[in-house]
């Protein structure tokens, strides 16, 4: 029989304007690309999915790619959520101990654990992720793992990601009918991190910014955890709405334009850069410039920043991000974009491609789908790991710091 750790680790990234699946094998302890896949997708429209049936041939189209380029038949897959249906914020519980002060024992854990997440939440909405943020003995802050420390109160702060339960309940709906199991889900920019944020930006304090097609979403990481999380509903998909309208064209017209030419910063524009493009209904090829693209550009780019910014002030992070903000998704490759946010953020910005791979894996667009593997492969080790040692609570407890509970 197979043992699960030497099964493939899966990733399937599924966005509003593409759908990317990544199989991975263990080889001497390490992961190794053996199949992937990039399709167009189909069927959904602001990371939420609006037709089914066009969402599931998109995966099974995805998956049957990297399957045939694996040589392997997959069964489960760990996948990405994301939308402006996230909703996040921080929590705490705290327990009294026995007294006099005593050993904190996996049952203490566990009751501090359940008091956090003793929150009130509306019907429709579910909790996807619980996420330690540290433990407190007493008066003593910043401890990852409490069991068997002495005191005389446990408490735990705890960051709490929820999403709509429809929503969820679809992709995750979308996956069984394409024929797969899901591993588990994982929030897009948490997913991401663990592709592209090293342990010190994460204890210094860093912002992942990963612009999608139809969203854009942030994690916030300080001391080493997960601060704050959201989703905005703006991407790069509104860069070329705008061009569409700005210059009278069709989509896929627009498109072609925002990456051939598109830069969101009208100073690195170039006044003598021209090009033609097929206007909507015009009978002949119309002609504009670099300048003209990115004058329609820059408005809806500073907008994009202009909302990480205010995310990044209102949860209180704005003077806690000594490492900087971290780029990812298709958007982030937009030219212009790392210098605009730099002006407009007043903090270091640079690209997140990941080095866990080779170079194909390398650029900003297959951050999500890199960190899925990277997630699933770390939890795998784990739970095999605290299994063989029968070490329950320890097992519980790296899943609160991976972000599942």
């Amino acid at each position: 029989m197979e043992r699960r750790r030497d099964k493939p680790v899966v990733g399937l990234d599924i966005g509003s304007t593409k759908i990317c699946t990544l199989i991975t094998s263990d080889k001497d302890g390490e992961l190794q690309p053996v199949g992937f896949a990039k399709v167009g997708s189909k069927g959904l429209r602001m990371g939420a999915i609006v037709d089914l049936k066009e969402t599931i041939k998109a995966i099974q189209q995805s998956v049957a790619e990297a399957e045939l380029m694996a040589g392997v038949e997959i069964d489960d897959v760990f996948v990405g959520l994301g939308g402006p249906h996230i909703r996040s914020f921080n929590s705490e519980g705290a327990i009294p101990l026995a007294t006099p002060s005593r050993e904190i024992t996996r049952e203490d854990i566990r009751h501090v654990i359940e008091n956090a997440r003793a929150v009130a939440l509306a019907p429709d909405r579910e909790i996807l992720h619980i996420i330690a943020q540290e433990f407190v003995v007493d008066d003593q802050p910043g401890i990852d793992d409490p069991l068997d420390m002495v005191g005389t109160r446990l408490k735990v702060n705890v960051h709490i990601v929820t999403s709509a339960v429809t929503a969820a309940q679809n992709v995750v709906t979308a996956v069984h009918r394409s024929g797969l199991e899901v591993a588990d889900t994982v929030l897009e920019p948490i997913a991401a991190a663990e592709a592209v944020i090293s342990d010190d930006e994460r204890e210094l304090g860093c912002v992942l910014v990963d612009i999608g097609g139809a969203t854009t979403s942030l994690a916030i990481y300080h001391h080493g955890a997960v601060r704050h999380s959201g989703v905005l509903p703006v991407g790069s998909d509104h860069l070329t709405n705008d061009i569409a309208v700005g210059l009278h064209t069709r989509i896929p017209e627009a498109e072609r334009l925002k990456r051939e030419f598109g830069c969101v910063k009208a100073a690195m524009a170039g006044d003598g850069v021209t090009f033609e493009f097929s206007g909507a209904g015009a009978r002949r090829p119309q002609e504009t410039s670099q300048r003209v693209l990115s004058e329609i550009l820059q408005p809806r780019a500073e907008e994009i920043i202009h909302f990480v910014r205010d995310e990044i002030r209102n949860a209180g992070y704005e003077r806690q991000c000594g490492a900087g903000v971290v780029l990812t998704g298709g958007g982030a490759l937009q030219t212009g974009i790392p210098e605009l946010a730099e002006d407009l953020l007043r903090l270091p910005v640079r690209l997140g491609g990941s080095a866990r791979f080779d170079e194909r894996y390398d650029e900003p667009g297959f951050a999500t789908v890199v960190g899925l593997v990277a997630y699933g492969d770390r939890r795998r080790k784990s739970d095999a790991f605290h299994e063989q040692s029968g070490s329950a609570i320890k097992r519980m407890i790296g899943r609160l710091r991976s972000a599942v509970f």
